[in-house]
C-alpha cells in the first residue's frame, strides 16, 4: 500500500492510498514453472519464450535484451528475474500482442489486388481538413511508419503557371509539389522496401500536367515504375515492385470538358439516386460535395484520355476512375484491364447492403479505395473493417488524426513485418465468392482474460490526467468484426 498526495489551493493536500496489486495466481504458477529457487535465469527465460510464447526463433540475445530492459528497476537481480520483474516484463512493450519478428512472412508474389495496403488520405495536411497547414512533415512521418499509399491533391497555383498541393475549396495553406516529391523519394523505403503508390487527385490543365510529368520523371528516375502498356491486364506483385514508386490517377475532367459534357452535368447530378437504385441514404450537403468532387475527378472518358498530355499519361501505372452509369457499372469487371475505383465510406456502406458479393468479386482483380466522408473536418476516421471485410485494398485514413480506429489501422499493419502490405485471407480471393451477408457457423471461440490495468504511473506524471487526484481507470471490451483467417 502506497500513498500519493495532491496539493489543492496552495494550502491543503489530498492524500490517496494506492493499492499495488500483486501478480495474478496464473502468472505466479507460470513463473514457478520456468524458474529455480525464485529466480528465472537467461536460459529459463529463453525456454519460456520458445515453449510458452511460441517464439520458436528466440535466442539468448533476445532473452538478454529483456534482461537489459529491466536493469534500471530496483526489482532486477543480476542472477535473473524475480517474480515482480517477470510480471513487469509481461506488461511491457517487449511483450507485445504480435510476434516481435520484423520478418515479412506473407507470400508477396501475388498481384497487388491480393493485398491490403497501408493507405493515407490527404497525406500533406498537418491537422484538420479546413484550415490546417500543408507540409511535407506528415508525409515523412507516414512513410517512416510504413504507410505505402500517399495522396496528393494537385491544383494550379495563384498565377496558374505552377503546381501546388492543397485541399481545394478550403482555407488550408498550400505546399510546393516538388518538395512533396523529394520528401517521398528520400523516405519511401526507410520502413519498407515494398512499393509506394502516389495517388494524385488531379485538377490541372494540360500544360501543368506536362510540368508534373517532368518533375516526377526527374525526381524518381529509375525508381518510377512505368508499365509497358497503358492498360495493365493484371497488377504486378509487390515482390516484383520492390523499391519502385507507382503513380495512380486519372485524366482531369474540369479542364477537359467539351460543351456537350458540360450540358449533361446537371442531368448527371440529378440522377445520383437512380445510380444507387433507391439505396442512397440521406446525406448532408457537405458530404454530397465531397462525393461529387471525387466523382468529377475520376470519371473515365476516352475523349479525356486522348486529350491528356502523353508524357503525363504514360506515368500512370494504376488507372483510376468510375465508368458512366449506375453502381453495377462502377463494379464492372473487364478481363482485358484492371483499374482503381474510389468510394467514400458512406458510398461503400450503402453499396454493401445489396452488392457485397459484387464488391468482393471486383476487388479480386481490381483495386478499391475508400476515403473518409466530407464531414470529417477534424480529420477523424471510420471503421476500417467494413472496407477490409469486402476486400478493399486501400482504406484511406487521416494519419494525423487520433482515436481507436487509427489505432486499429496501425495495429493491422504491424503484421507481416510492418512492411505496409498484408495478404488478404483466402476467402476473399476464392472462386466461390464470399457472401458477407450470410451468417456462418462459429469455427473458433477466442477467450480473453483481463488481469489488471495498472502501470499508468510508469509512463505518466501523477498530475497528467487530473491535477488533484490519481486517475480512475476502467476496461472496455469491444467485439470487432475481424478477418479471422488473417495470418499475422
Amino acid at each position: 500500500m502506497s500513498r500519493q498526495s495532491f496539493k489543492v489551493c496552495f494550502c491543503f493536500r489530498r492524500i490517496f492510498k494506492l493499492r499495488v496489486l500483486e501478480p495474478p495466481e496464473e502468472v505466479k504458477i507460470l513463473f514457478d514453472q520456468y524458474s529455480q529457487n525464485g529466480t528465472m535465469s537467461l536460459d529459463n527465460l529463453r525456454g519460456f519464450l520458445v515453449e510458452f510464447q511460441g517464439e520458436y526463433n528466440a535466442t539468448r540475445d533476445d532473452a538478454q535484451a529483456i534482461f537489459n530492459s529491466l536493469k534500471h528497476l530496483n526489482i532486477f537481480s543480476r542472477r535473473g528475474l524475480h517474480l515482480e520483474a517477470f510480471f513487469r516484463y509481461l506488461l511491457g512493450d517487449l511483450n507485445g500482442p504480435l510476434s516481435p519478428s520484423r520478418v515479412v512472412h506473407h507470400d508477396m508474389t501475388q498481384p497487388l489486388a491480393h493485398y491490403f495496403l497501408y493507405t493515407g488520405h490527404n497525406s500533406y495536411l498537418t491537422g484538420n481538413q479546413l484550415s490546417s497547414d500543408s507540409s511535407v512533415e506528415p508525409i515523412i512521418k507516414a512513410l517512416r511508419r510504413g504507410v505505402r499509399v500517399i495522396e496528393l491533391d494537385l491544383w494550379p497555383g495563384s498565377k496558374k503557371d505552377e503546381v501546388e498541393v492543397r485541399h481545394g475549396g478550403t482555407l488550408t495553406n498550400p505546399v510546393d509539389l516538388l518538395k512533396c516529391l523529394n520528401a517521398i523519394k528520400d523516405n519511401a523505403f526507410q520502413a519498407s522496401e515494398y512499393p509506394v503508390v502516389i495517388t494524385f487527385e488531379d485538377h490541372l490543365p494540360a500544360n501543368l500536367q506536362d510540368q508534373v510529368a517532368e518533375m516526377v520523371t526527374k525526381t524518381f528516375g529509375d525508381m518510377l515504375y512505368r508499365p509497358e502498356t497503358d492498360q495493365l491486364r493484371e497488377f504486378p506483385s509487390p515482390e516484383s515492385l520492390k523499391k519502385k514508386v507507382m503513380i495512380s490517377t486519372k485524366p482531369p475532367k474540369e479542364y477537359l470538358e467539351t460543351p456537350s459534357s458540360k450540358s449533361t452535368k446537371r442531368s448527371k447530378i440529378s440522377s445520383k439516386k437512380e445510380q444507387w437504385n433507391g439505396e442512397t441514404a440521406s446525406k448532408s450537403d457537405s458530404e454530397i460535395c465531397d462525393k461529387d468532387d471525387e466523382d468529377e475527378g475520376e470519371s473515365l472518358q476516352e475523349e479525356d484520355e486522348q486529350m491528356t498530355v502523353p508524357e503525363y499519361r504514360h506515368l500512370i501505372s494504376i488507372n483510376a476512375g468510375k465508368p458512366k452509369g449506375a453502381l453495377q457499372n462502377w463494379l464492372s469487371i473487364d478481363e482485358k484491364k484492371v483499374r482503381r475505383l474510389s468510394l467514400s465510406e458512406q458510398e461503400l456502406e450503402n453499396a454493401t447492403r445489396r452488392h457485397g458479393v459484387d464488391i468482393i468479386r471486383f476487388t479480386q482483380r481490381n483495386l478499391l479505395r475508400v476515403y473518409p466522408k466530407g464531414t470529417r473536418i477534424t480529420s477523424s476516421n471510420y471503421n476500417p473493417f467494413v472496407g477490409w471485410a469486402h476486400g478493399a485494398q486501400m482504406v484511406a485514413f487521416n494519419m494525423q488524426g487520433y482515436g481507436k480506429h487509427l489505432w486499429v489501422m496501425q495495429g493491422m499493419f504491424k503484421a507481416n513485418g510492418g512492411c505496409g502490405y498484408v495478404k488478404k485471407p483466402d476467402f476473399l480471393l476464392s472462386n466461390e465468392v464470399f457472401d458477407p451477408s450470410v451468417r456462418l457457423p462459429v469455427k473458433k471461440i477466442l477467450k480473453v482474460t483481463i488481469y489488471m490495468g495498472e502501470g499508468w504511473d510508469l509512463d505518466f506524471r501523477r498530475t497528467h490526467f487530473d491535477m488533484y487526484s490519481p486517475p480512475d481507470f476502467f476496461v472496455k471490451v469491444r467485439r470487432l468484426m475481424a478477418l479471422c483467417l488473417l495470418q499475422v
